[in-house]
């Protein structure tokens, strides 16, 4: 478990521990055999050709684990996989990064990771949607589609040669977000998944969980057509675009919206605290058990939410 920081009384301390012991007892029984911490011996049953991996050393003939975490076996290589380390790129990962750096023919994304992604021009869609060979026009072009602390969503393509992975970004899922809020949680928390992108409709709301541990929550919006762009007269852009108020209406979020999207926020962030695993079924328990104790948004993050939290997740995993 992390290490709670919460301004708690005497009864709230003792709940809480009650319930932190319940959920350490129900989580020993499946990890006590793979979870190892610092200089604990790591079986290995007198096994020939044993390759000592990450987070391994051998003293006295026996492999000793050097970190924290769950013992990893692939053959003959054992290594100590890190619960609390940076996010390591796989090919396939759905990820959320913000972009530092626009640069010749890609953009440097920050990912949580050791070394920045990169997004190369060549791996967008281009605001027309038509598929086609990258000009130069559009290397100047570069910055109308996205520009430094932009937010965007994309998928972990392959690695170079010198540990640099890039990103794709070649569907229309994939792009910049807006209008929300970015989250920063540990990333053993997210764990991966075959759906990452979730439309909450009763809530209007569109939540990614980032397998970088970037997790976003934004206003659901619908994606205009490409022929119902284009089918668009001269006459009429050029209205649009001078008109503010139009421009004011594209940019407003309702405001029932932007507390349904603080709520989830707010839930994603007491998971983060309790360092429960981030899953958009506990969200919603957690939004829903919010809205049921009547509470106010900010009420979410006090001390005497994040105990209930707690309790129920204790009579949940118990079940």
């Amino acid at each position: 478990m992390r290490e709670i920081e919460l301004s708690l009384n005497q009864t709230q301390k003792i709940r809480l521990q009650r319930a932190l012991d319940r959920l350490q007892s129900l989580s020993s029984k499946s990890t006590s055999n793979s979870s190892v911490t610092v200089a604990d011996t790591i079986p290995v049953n007198d096994e020939d050709g044993i390759l000592k991996g990450h987070g391994t050393l051998e003293v006295d003939s026996e492999v000793v684990a050097t970190v924290c975490g769950v013992v990893e076996r692939v053959n003959k290589l054992i290594y100590v996989r890190s619960l609390r380390s940076r996010y390591k790129p796989e090919t396939g990962d759905i990820v959320v990064g913000r972009v530092v750096e626009v640069a010749q023919k890609r953009w440097r994304i920050e990912i949580n990771s050791n070394q920045d992604a990169v997004l190369m021009l060549s791996s967008v869609t281009l605001p027309d949607g038509i598929q086609r060979r990258r000009t130069p026009i559009d290397e100047l072009n570069m910055r109308n589609i996205f520009v430094e602390n932009d937010v965007i969503s994309a998928e972990v393509r392959n690695g170079q040669h010198d540990g640099i992975w890039q990103l794709h970004a070649r569907s229309n899922k994939y792009g910049k977000l807006d209008r929300g809020q970015l989250i920063a949680v540990p990333t053993y928390l997210v764990k991966r998944r075959k759906q990452h992108f979730h439309q909450l409709d009763k809530y209007g709301v569109l939540l990614i969980l980032g397998c970088n541990g970037y997790v976003w929550v934004g206003e659901l919006t619908e994606a205009k057509d490409s022929m119902e762009v284009d089918d668009v007269n001269e006459s009429e852009k050029s209205n649009a675009k001078s008109s503010d108020q139009t421009k004011l209406e594209e940019n407003y979020t309702a405001l029932e919206t932007r507390e349904n999207i603080c709520r989830i926020a707010n839930a994603v962030r007491v998971l983060s605290i309790l360092g429960f695993s981030i899953t958009v079924e506990v969200i919603l328990e957690m939004c829903e058990l919010s809205i049921l104790l009547n509470l106010d948004i900010h009420d979410m993050l006090g001390a005497e939410f994040c105990v209930t939290v707690a309790e129920k997740e204790a009579v949940r995993r118990s079940l």
